[in-house]
């Protein structure tokens, strides 16, 4: 049962974290933003809050805008025993499956099979911090640490800044949890006999593919390099064998092959996107790098404020510079790097320090971007402190148990000494030294978020010198219980003051604006002339397809085409200046009305022929565009382009004529006279679209989905090819008479 006590103490501690979620039946989701920020959610909470619904935090709207979607729509068709290959929900049609962030292999999805979706999502965040705090436990006591040492670098590790800030977002920490078994795994292989190192490749291997299959491909990079280098740094210390090498190299093999379904149609889509055409110039952004100062948010998390208090005033981005792992954690890490002599202490100080030399505006951090290496290059360096605060934890244990083990315990007074005199430093700045540097608001945020800190720093000193002072088992066990449990309520106070945890009639609720929409027959796409309505891949979760969308990855030929759109001429010359989200509010384009919008959401009244008002409610008016294009139709005549910038010029020189005329791309000797015919929709779904045509010539059919090469099409069950058309969209050639299409998507 002693062996078991940690355990529990672990799962204890995350479930009292966890206890408005466990016993008042709140969300760890940002759902008040969705009320409080969007309409027409908003004006639901308008008859009680007349001036909107209080949210927690602004700077949570990802979670609600981006993976609690795709995680929906994956779930919910794997329930149907298909593959979650495409979203026709956003972006006029785009990959599912291929945008990893929609982790459609985690096998953690299980959950969403047997319980409600709230419910699912909220255990699937829950076990983030629990599997975490187990994994980094049992990785810590296989070194030999003392189980209150391991205990320490346990919770400072699931409840640190970056496990804070990325808590609710279900993908990122999903990724980074993996990471101490994986260690743990490593290590077991090297010591046990052939019978236990089957069984520890095994969890090797699948830790480290369900690390992969979580969902977010910068942290999972940031985790294979550290692996890769303990790896390394293990082979070098104990054997140098050429058969562990080799093992090594099989296992990875074997990983390799498990991700292939995820990761061939994840780089074919990033290849295909303008990933590297539309992010902010990392050179002008002062927060694409961890601004120096932003180094005392390891000392003090909210010196410079907080979003969920609106009073943060530093550098963009709160939730990207927050490394905060505990005051004690802190202390008991550079004890262990100045006093601590050993290679492991050696190897996770190393990791230490590099992440922050590549996390923070250096020279050395800089070199991938001026030489825009792939990948590397569009990852903000900013999510290196996965690394930062995992070596700080596992230093913070190293520490305690130095500490508790060595004779002479007066080497804490040098540590104490050198963060006295930060925070001397620090009380200086705001009582004297601020003259022209902050404003006077911003300096008394400082003042009030330093007084905490402080106080902490006070009572661990004290405890730490009752420590060295005190040499009865009984009373250090005491006074290491009460450090232990100072530093749960830094880290939960510092915690449950960013997170919010929210109501769950505020999860999407539905509305008469959102119910006429869904009531309306055929397929059709809607727009808002604000972004503040249905904002992007809300839609999905209603089942309602949009031009909008809101992901790191869209393909490049459909953001091409919406930047003309908004430049009203054939310009696709990058940059764009959509930064990942796009949202077409202009509806009078006649290439709107090609991209199938039949409905309009407007907060302001519209004065535009071609929209007729059909529904009010609140403040969101509804207007139906009479001019819209049926997403399948015949035209009578093509005209061919062979690049893509002909295209765009063909596409707005017959601007007036593109419901008779396609563009079609690369081909030669293609006929440019056709028949018209009849087409109807006879299904639709994400995977696949059955149509029924009858025509009395050969025709051209145009269908106004997202082109992609893993869409295929049969006629009465023969291939045929389907042609890149009117830029973004899909055309094939239909032979005379009735006959049955179908549109289908696979995995390759």
């Amino acid at each position: 049962m002693k062996k078991l006590l940690p355990f529990f103490l672990i799962i204890g501690i995350v479930l009292i974290f966890f206890w408005q979620f466990l016993f008042k039946g709140l969300l760890p989701v940002p759902s008040d933003t969705i009320v409080g920020l969007y309409y027409p959610f908003r004006d639901v909470s308008l008859k009680t809050n007349p001036n909107g619904l209080p949210y927690k935090n602004f700077l949570i709207t990802d979670p609600v805008r981006q993976q609690i979607p795709w995680r929906s729509l994956v779930t919910g068709i794997e329930k149907n025993l298909q593959l979650p290959l495409w979203n026709p929900y956003n972006f006029a049609g785009s990959p599912l499956l291929a945008n990893s962030q929609s982790a459609a292999f985690y096998p953690l999805n299980i959950l969403f099979y047997f319980l409600p979706f709230t419910i699912s999502w909220s255990l699937l965040i829950l076990f983030q911090p629990l599997l975490a705090g187990i994994f980094l436990y049992l990785y810590l006591r296989n070194l030999k640490l003392s189980k209150i040492s391991c205990l320490l670098g346990s919770i400072a590790f699931s409840f640190s800044g970056f496990f804070v800030a990325w808590l609710e977002w279900g993908t990122i920490l999903n990724v980074a949890l993996w990471l101490p078994l994986i260690l743990l795994a490593i290590d077991k292989i090297y010591v046990n006999s052939k019978f236990k190192l089957f069984g520890w490749a095994l969890i090797f291997i699948f830790s480290f593919v369900f690390a992969f299959f979580a969902g977010h491909l910068q942290t999972f990079f940031y985790l294979a390099l550290f692996v890769f280098a303990y790896f390394l740094a293990r082979w070098f210390q104990y054997t140098n064998k050429l058969k562990t090498l080799a093992l090594f190299i099989i296992l990875n093999s074997i990983f390799i092959i498990l991700i292939l379904p995820q990761f061939i149609p994840t780089i074919k889509f990033i290849a295909l996107s303008a990933r590297n055409l539309d992010l902010p110039n990392w050179q002008t952004n002062l927060g694409w790098f961890i601004p120096w100062q932003n180094l005392i948010q390891f000392l003090a998390p909210d010196f410079f404020g907080n979003p969920a208090t609106l009073n943060y005033y530093g550098i963009w981005n709160y939730g990207e510079f927050i490394g905060y792992v505990g005051m004690l954690p802190l202390i008991m890490a550079f004890l262990a790097l100045f006093f601590r002599r050993d290679k492991k202490t050696l190897f996770f100080g190393s990791a230490f320090f590099l992440s922050l030399i590549f996390a923070l505006p250096t020279f050395l951090a800089k070199i991938p971007f001026q030489f825009n290496i792939p990948f590397i290059s569009t990852a903000q360096p900013t999510r290196l402190l996965f690394i930062t605060d995992f070596s700080l934890s596992i230093l913070a244990a190293f520490g305690l148990d130095y500490f508790i083990s060595v004779k002479n315990k007066k080497q804490i007074v040098f540590v104490l000494m050198g963060f006295l005199i930060l925070f001397i430093g620090l009380w200086s700045f705001v009582l004297v030294l601020h003259d022209n540097i902050i404003s006077k608001t911003d300096l008394i945020v400082g003042k009030q978020n330093l007084i905490l800190p402080t106080a902490l720093f006070a009572l661990i000193s004290a405890l730490l010198f009752a420590l060295v002072f005190y040499s009865r088992k009984k009373v250090k066990l005491f006074l290491l219980i009460i450090l232990l449990l100072v530093t749960i309520f830094d880290l939960f106070r510092f915690a449950w003051k960013f997170e919010p945890f929210t109501n769950g009639q505020y999860f999407f609720p539905s509305n008469s604006v959102v119910k006429f929409l869904q009531n309306q027959k055929g397929e059709f796409r809607i727009m808002a002339t604000d972004s503040r309505i249905i904002p992007p891949n809300f839609s999905a979760m209603y089942k309602i397809q949009t031009l909008d969308g809101y992901d790191p990855l869209y393909l490049q030929r459909f953001g091409e085409l919406m930047v003309a759109v908004k430049r009203d001429k054939p310009d696709i010359s990058a940059p764009f200046g959509f930064n990942r989200i796009i949202t077409p509010q202009d509806p009078s384009s006649k290439i709107i009305d090609l991209l199938g919008v039949k409905y309009v959401l407007s907060l302001d009244k519209i004065n535009n022929p071609k929209l007729k008002p059909v529904f009010t409610d609140g403040v969101i008016g509804i207007y139906e565009n009479k001019a819209v294009f049926p997403r399948a139709f015949f035209v009578k005549n093509s005209l061919t382009a062979g690049s893509n910038q002909e295209s765009m010029d063909l596409l707005f020189s017959n601007y007036k004529s593109l419901s008779q005329t396609a563009v079609v791309e690369n081909v030669q000797n293609f006929k440019n006279d056709w028949t018209l015919g009849q087409v109807n929709i006879v299904s639709y779904e994400p995977t696949k679209v059955k149509l029924e045509t009858n025509n009395k010539g050969e025709g051209f059919l145009v269908l106004t989905d997202s082109y992609y090469p893993t869409w295929h099409a049969k006629i009465d069950g023969k291939e045929t090819t389907i042609y890149p058309t009117d830029y973004n969209f899909r055309g094939i050639i239909v032979p005379k008479g009735q006959h049955v299409i179908e549109f289908y998507d696979t995995l390759f």
